[in-house]
């Protein structure tokens, strides 16, 4: 079932926050939008999330638009603030994080691997604008090779993790993670059926979603910041899992799928807890 944007808003979102104060044809309310939706259509209230943001494009345009509970963590810490509420918080709550591509694959990777080994339920959402464009345009950690941003004038060359075979996907499989995932902006309704996946895993989730930044990265590696531009580049070098080109950076798709395959952190936790009351160790 689709929804119309207003009644999304109404329903979910601070109408001081609407519209966004993200640039001009900016993809990441295309982003917080899947979000949104996936959380409609599991019949999901205000007060059954939680919602968490950091630093960068995709905290500082999230944070505090969810009407219900939410907080922001420093650059990178927000999965350790995460995994100390789930502890505290029933297990009924549903705990969501939109960080950025720096947040999550530079100086948040530690705290996210281990968010993904103690399999802490949360879905984190990775709003990737393919570099550090509130600072400017630096290349990132997922920049696709070659590209002009202002750090790499003559293309970026670095190995990264997306890089010659690299992809930070299964970084964080192995470390743990119960569900993987990939969209662009463009994919609307698969990603949002992805999304909900996401949140019904008990367990630590990821979507990672690339997304259009005109005003850095277009303007640079394809030289215009017009709109149109910008999501074409994107939406032809995306493509589904198995139907990869020579050219797909972006595999999209569900990556991997073991969801409540184990315990989950805080279960754990307690259940610990209670087995030392009872017994006096564990």
């Amino acid at each position: 079932m689709k929804y119309a944007s207003s009644e999304l808003t109404t329903k979910y979102l601070r109408s001081r926050k609407i519209p966004s104060t993200a640039c001009s044809g900016c993809g990441l309310g295309m982003n917080h939008k899947i979000v949104v939706q996936a959380i409609q259509e599991l019949g999901l209230k205000v007060e059954d999330i939680v919602w968490g943001t950091s630093i960068g494009c995709a905290g500082r345009q999230t944070f505090a638009t969810w009407k219900g509970d939410g907080f922001a963590g420093t650059h990178g810490r927000v999965y350790a603030i995460a995994r100390g509420l789930r502890i505290a918080l029933p297990p009924e709550k549903h705990i969501v994080l939109t960080v950025g591509d720096g947040d999550a694959f530079g100086i948040g990777l530690t705290h996210l691997i281990h968010a993904a080994r103690s399999n802490a339920d949360m879905t984190v959402i990775v709003n990737d604008n393919l570099g550090y464009q509130s600072t400017g345009g630096q290349y990132g950690w997922t920049t696709p090779q070659g590209s002009k941003t202002d750090s790499s004038p003559y293309g970026m060359f670095e190995h990264n993790l997306m890089s010659e075979g690299l992809d930070v996907m299964h970084i964080l499989k192995g470390a743990g993670a119960t569900f993987l995932a990939r969209h662009v902006s463009m994919d609307g309704a698969k990603a949002v059926e992805t999304v909900k996946k996401a949140i019904l895993n008990r367990g630590f989730s990821l979507v990672h979603m690339p997304y259009p930044c005109p005003t850095n990265f277009a303007s640079r590696e394809l030289g215009s910041r017009n709109q149109v531009n910008i999501y074409r580049w994107i939406k032809s070098h995306a493509a589904p899992l198995g139907k990869e080109k020579a050219d797909t950076i972006w595999a999209t798709g569900v990556w991997h799928d073991a969801s409540n395959s184990r315990t989950e952190f805080s279960q754990l936790v307690w259940e610990t807890v209670d087995k030392i009351r009872r017994t006096g160790k564990i």
